[in-house]
């Protein structure tokens, strides 16, 4: 049950920004928009959440950069997961080193999305 769960979307595509909260709620789950990682990290300073689902490709500020900056200054504990067409092995050794804790790739099933979740 994922009802009242708050969720940091991250994203800058806006169909796939759509299609992921509209499953997040779908789920129950409260949704919050960032549309790249400096919008993201300008949030959690005024907001709480449970979870943070981190697209790693952005202008301004990417996936990487801002869950380095959340684990350095915000948080050590906050569940990241990475939204990413990036699956290639390399790629999330790399995403689980800098502190995220797991990843669902694009586009994603709902089933996998939830369960990840």
């Amino acid at each position: 049950n994922l009802k009242g769960v708050r969720i940091l979307l991250v994203e800058d595509n806006d169909m796939n920004r759509y299609i992921a909260s509209q499953s997040l709620k779908h789920f129950g789950c409260d949704v919050l928009e960032a549309l790249n990682g400096r919008d993201a990290i300008e949030k959690l300073g005024r907001h709480k959440f449970d979870i943070i689902l981190m697209d790693i490709q952005m202008p301004v500020m990417d996936g990487v950069e801002a869950t380095r900056y959340i684990r350095e200054h915000i948080s050590k504990s906050l569940p990241i997961i990475a939204l990413t067409a990036n699956a290639f092995k390399k790629d999330i050794d790399q995403y689980m080193s800098i502190g995220m804790n797991d990843y669902v790739t694009k586009p994603f099933e709902e089933n996998i999305l939830f369960n990840t979740l």
